[in-house]
């Protein structure tokens, strides 16, 4: 549900733009919600192939419409909270594996709404470059299997667990190798990279590769197990960067979870209570945060005036009433509303950056519109020549 922090940031940059996300980006990329979002706004248009169907404030609207679907009251999350206070002592194994697996919410729920925003459409379709991260768990090949060569585009083999990018690369980003993105649904792919461990169970897909001929049945979780926007850049992104080019990067961020935990606190978490709901998943938060927290600040440097960074902490502080709740599964009313306006509370407090932002989302538009027209006029000025060339009268 915090994917609504993020698409209220985009409906306000495409209000103050007059203009769609697709229209000013040239690669999307991002795990989890983030995926929702950023399948759905170059998803083509039904009618108008050529423009995306959805914009942010479509989105909006999906997250209210279906987040009680996705994530109904959840009457197990406090029997869970007790658990790990029994610490697997009192409880048969069958018992406690019984209940933990109440964890898992219905993912058709979330199946039924995914189709029904994307329908057929294919990766390979988006209006615009896009990369789809999520985390195969392997075995995708048996190992007596002579043909059994799937990898990842990294080069790492798929059968041992891997990260891997779905990616569609369009101009203008750089795809010198001519890399053909997998035939695979955007349904299949965010599926995947919306698999968040404890509250989903893994996806389960096939896709081909028409580079090489082969087909992958993929296992896979949640892309926010190993992508942040450090990782991503090196991963998937910088070397589709045009040579020579200065790339802008803007990360809108679903909010900060990682808060300071006392040394008698984690130790009275026990084993079970370091991934129980009820105290916010302590050890997957670390574990989410850990990497980013390593490499962000070098990012930040390597990137310079080049980097927008939009996100808060969602702990609570001094100053700071009413925050929305660090757990991705709260779809009451309520939340929606403080998702709402702490996007809001983004804005008001980067109000330089947000405008400067959107000064060069539009002029890169520009900037595409005018290597469009110029591309169309020496399409024409040849055709004008060829027909010269052949004694037939100019159109």
């Amino acid at each position: 549900m915090r994917g609504l922090i993020p698409a209220h940031l985009m409906a306000a940059i495409e209000e103050r733009t007059g203009l769609g996300m697709a229209q000013m980006v040239d690669l999307f990329t991002g795990p989890s919600t983030g995926a929702i979002l950023n399948a759905a706004l170059t998803r083509p248009h039904r009618r108008r192939p050529s423009e995306p169907q959805y914009k942010a404030r479509h989105m909006i609207r999906f997250y209210e419409r279906e987040g009680e679907s996705i994530f109904p009251r959840d009457r197990f999350r406090e029997l869970r909270g007790l658990l790990h206070d029994f610490n697997n002592r009192t409880m048969k194994i069958s018992t406690l594996s019984r209940l933990v697996r109440h964890g898992h919410y219905n993912e058709r729920n979330l199946a039924n709404a995914l189709y029904a925003l994307y329908g057929d459409a294919k990766l390979g379709d988006s209006v615009t470059s896009l990369i789809v991260p999520c985390y195969s768990l392997g075995g995708e090949n048996a190992p007596d299997d002579p043909s059994a060569h799937a990898v990842a585009e990294t080069g790492a083999a798929l059968h041992a667990g891997a990260a891997v990018w779905l990616k569609h690369i369009r101009a203008p980003a750089f795809n010198p190798a001519g890399h053909k993105p997998y035939d695979v649904t955007l349904y299949d792919a965010v599926m995947a990279s919306a698999a968040a461990p404890t509250y989903f169970p893994c996806h389960d897909f096939s896709a081909y590769d028409p580079n090489d001929g082969s087909w992958r049945a993929i296992h896979a979780i949640d892309g926010s197990i190993f992508d942040n926007p450090c990782i991503s850049w090196h991963g998937a992104i910088k070397q589709h960067v045009p040579p020579e080019s200065q790339p802008v990067m803007i990360c809108l961020g679903t909010g900060i979870t990682n808060r300071p935990i006392h040394k008698d606190e984690w130790n009275r978490f026990g084993s079970l209570g370091v991934v129980d709901p009820a105290n916010h998943l302590p050890l997957i938060n670390i574990f989410f945060h850990a990497s980013e927290s390593a490499l962000m600040d070098g990012f930040g440097r390597d990137m310079g005036r080049n980097l927008y960074l939009f996100n808060g902490s969602l702990v609570a502080h001094a100053g700071m009433n009413e925050l929305p709740s660090m757990d991705i599964d709260d779809a009451t009313p309520e939340n929606m509303t403080r998702l709402a306006r702490f996007a809001q509370i983004l804005i008001e407090d980067n109000k330089a950056a947000f405008e400067e932002m959107c000064h060069i989302l539009v002029s890169n538009r520009d900037r595409r519109q005018a290597q469009k027209t110029e591309q169309t006029d020496i399409i024409k000025s040849i055709r004008r020549k060829v027909r010269a060339l052949r004694g037939k009268p100019a159109e």
